[in-house]
């Protein structure tokens, strides 16, 4: 297994195993697809430590991954994922489909437009919840059909961001005396208790090239890799920008060359401020008084 948060991701909406999965790929590429397949959500699927598993050399792993990437069952990338302290960070993620995606697909789970998985029934947080309603109020006691056929309602509190303390509170609150049908109560202070549902916000993730790691938008990596890696020209970069001391230093050439332009074009005047002859000025004869 990787470090907490990190790994193999299952992406919502595949398809049932089926005995057919991967066969449109080669062998040894359906035989590692069928072994990442049966690993749980978190397994450590690295090319190291699949080299340790596999009988594959780390060569021959990588691009194995890399046509599991065209094929559409396996992207790269990283995703902006918030704490419970609310600070956020950016996480390298291996998202894996056991279901054959195309570009699009990936492009529309980049942006999180794929719906989420459904919630499992049997014995979840919402049945538990309904289940031990009894020890708070014992008048609200529940049958097992009744948490099973009340739990989806339960559920959508959840998902609009309600907690437990929150849904007591709403069953609990002032309860009429007596209660002669509990589980018609809980109905309807469910639905009509049901808070709005939040704000939706998308996922930040970032795909990246399988070749050279580049990250890009979905479009530009179409079958996971970069247009430089797939032998397409890639796209003239801008110059970078002149460091600090450069820019500085060229202003002040532009300055000095400024200043002496000026200089020639208006020559300064003398010590006192008064014209000065120059001296063939001195020698010439002045030119007689007129009477």
């Amino acid at each position: 297994m990787a470090n907490p948060g990190y790994g193999k991701r299952s992406t919502p909406g595949q398809l049932r195993p089926a005995a057919h999965d991967f066969a449109h790929l080669p062998p040894r590429e359906a035989a590692i697809a069928a072994y990442l397949d049966r690993l749980p959500d978190g397994a450590d699927i690295s090319v190291k430590t699949l080299a340790k598993q596999l009988p594959y050399g780390q060569c021959a792993l990588s691009t194995a991954l890399n046509r599991l990437q065209q094929a559409g069952h396996l992207r790269r990338g990283r995703e902006c994922v918030t704490a419970d302290d609310g600070s956020s960070r950016w996480i390298t993620r291996s998202w894996w489909s056991r279901t054959a995606r195309d570009d699009d697909w990936w492009a529309a789970f980049t942006r999180g437009d794929v719906p989420r998985e459904p919630p499992r029934p049997t014995r979840s947080r919402a049945h538990i919840l309904l289940a031990a309603l009894g020890r708070t109020a014992p008048v609200l006691s529940l049958s097992q059909a009744d948490c099973a056929a009340l739990a989806p309602l339960v559920t959508e509190w959840f998902e609009r961001g309600a907690s437990e303390d929150d849904v007591l509170h709403a069953l609990t609150a002032g309860l009429p005396t007596p209660v002669h049908h509990p589980a018609a109560l809980v109905r309807t202070r469910l639905t009509g208790k049901l808070p709005p549902p939040p704000a939706p916000r998308p996922p930040l993730r970032v795909l990246e090239c399988a070749n050279c790691g580049a990250p890009g938008r979905p479009e530009s990596l179409p079958g996971g890799r970069c247009s430089a890696c797939r032998g397409e020209s890639a796209p003239a970069q801008p110059p970078a920008p002149l460091p600090a001391p450069s820019v500085h230093d060229h202003a002040a050439r532009i300055r000095a060359a400024m200043d002496q332009r000026r200089r020639e074009k208006n020559p300064p005047a003398g010590d006192n401020g008064r014209y000065e002859p120059r001296p063939a000025d001195r020698t010439r004869p002045c030119p007689p008084a007129s009477r």
